[in-house]
């Protein structure tokens, strides 16, 4: 079933409409001492849920199969969405220098998933492209089509793309968030917008960085979905030798590495590659291939989504049928927290089965931060 959202209308009342894809208003009337009716805003807070058994999904689930607890305290179910309803998705490409000699194998995955996905799904297209407008070019996050569920211009789209000359993952993460998901979902789609991202997770040139990419995607409620590419032979083979024509690590990741594992280090060197010998390049490209990890298993565990691993980009194909498959069997459950405080809180959720085949698990989000007055 589709989300509804309430509205009570008063002549000397002018309602604005408050939340995300995670949080929906609903307005309450609530007495004040003269005896007014007044309008108290509660939001309804979307909650994806995957359930599955081994590597099956299950489906044909209700409402009446789910409890969920908001810190502890049990919440009335409100809303419910099974897993037919549609969703709206960010299909972000990496479409970085390494790529270059691969950027069929992206086109040609991009198009199998967007040929997956089912009739009412919408689908906008992310890539990397280069800025040339200043002295220096800079790569930068491109909406290269924003949502539509119209095949030939998604296709179209797809073929436009081309390869930049960084990696502006973070950057890309927060043009989602405030581009293609600016404004606040239709009732179809509340609680059912997902991010599902083809890369290896190295950024390399962001301005913005990890906490804000993340804080962007989750005040939207969007769930995060990786493919994530093994890169790390291919970049390492580059990276030894002469420095002027190894391969080099921008001045992003340089500092980002020194900052987390070496914080002493002089500044000089932390944006110095050549200075950097061919074990410490190593070591740098290690950890940063840890963070990257680290990261995009954040983003999916605490957002509900998932993980899936390829080890070449010509494995992406079925991972990227995997991923349509897993969004076609996501449950969305909404409720009005019985904790109305506007205090910007962080808020625990937990989703529990009942009634299910045994064996089942879910995934599900793991809280949100309650807006702020």
């Amino acid at each position: 079933m589709v989300f509804a959202i309430r509205f009570l209308l008063f002549s000397w009342v002018v309602l604005t409409s408050i939340g995300s894809a995670a949080q929906t208003p609903r307005p309450t009337p609530t007495p004040d001492d003269d005896g007014e009716v007044i309008r108290v805003d509660t939001q309804l807070i979307a909650v994806p849920v995957a359930v599955a058994t081994g590597a099956n999904a299950v489906r044909g689930l209700k409402a009446s199969n789910f409890i969920i607890y908001e810190d502890g305290k049990r919440q009335e179910i409100a809303d419910f969405s099974a897993t037919a309803e549609p969703f709206e998705i960010a299909l972000l490409l990496d479409t970085s220098g390494s790529a270059r000699n691969e950027l069929q194998l992206i086109k040609n995955a991009a198009r199998i998933f967007i040929n997956s996905l089912r009739p009412g799904d919408r689908i906008s297209i992310i890539a990397f492209d280069t800025d040339r407008s200043d002295a220096k070019p800079f790569a930068m996050g491109d909406v290269v089509i924003p949502l539509s569920s119209d095949r030939r211009a998604l296709s179209d789209a797809v073929e436009r793309i081309a390869v930049s000359n960084g990696t502006p993952l973070y950057d890309s993460m927060v043009e989602i968030a405030s581009k293609v998901f600016h404004e606040p979902p239709s009732k179809d789609f509340v609680g059912r917008r997902a991010m599902v991202a083809l890369t290896d997770g190295v950024d390399s040139t962001s301005v913005n960085d990890f906490a804000t990419a993340k804080e962007e995607l989750a005040a939207r409620g969007i769930i995060s979905f990786f493919i994530s590419v093994d890169t790390r032979d291919f970049f390492e083979s580059g990276l030894l030798g002469d420095c002027q024509s190894a391969t080099r690590f921008s001045v992003q990741q340089i500092r980002r590495y020194y900052k987390s594992f070496a914080p002493k280090a002089r500044a000089e060197k932390a944006v110095n590659f050549c200075q950097l010998g061919d074990f410490e390049r190593l070591a740098v490209s290690k950890k940063l291939y840890e963070i990257a990890n680290v990261e995009m298993q954040e983003l999916a565990k605490t957002s509900g989504g998932k993980v899936f691993p390829v080890g070449e980009l010509a494995e992406a194909r079925g991972a990227f049928r995997a991923v349509a498959e897993e969004i076609g069997t996501k449950y969305t459950l909404g409720y009005y927290p019985t904790n109305d405080k506007r205090d910007g809180t962080y808020r625990k959720i937990k989703v529990e089965l009942k009634g299910v085949p045994a064996g089942a698990v879910l995934r599900t989000r793991e809280g949100y931060t309650a807006p702020k007055n």
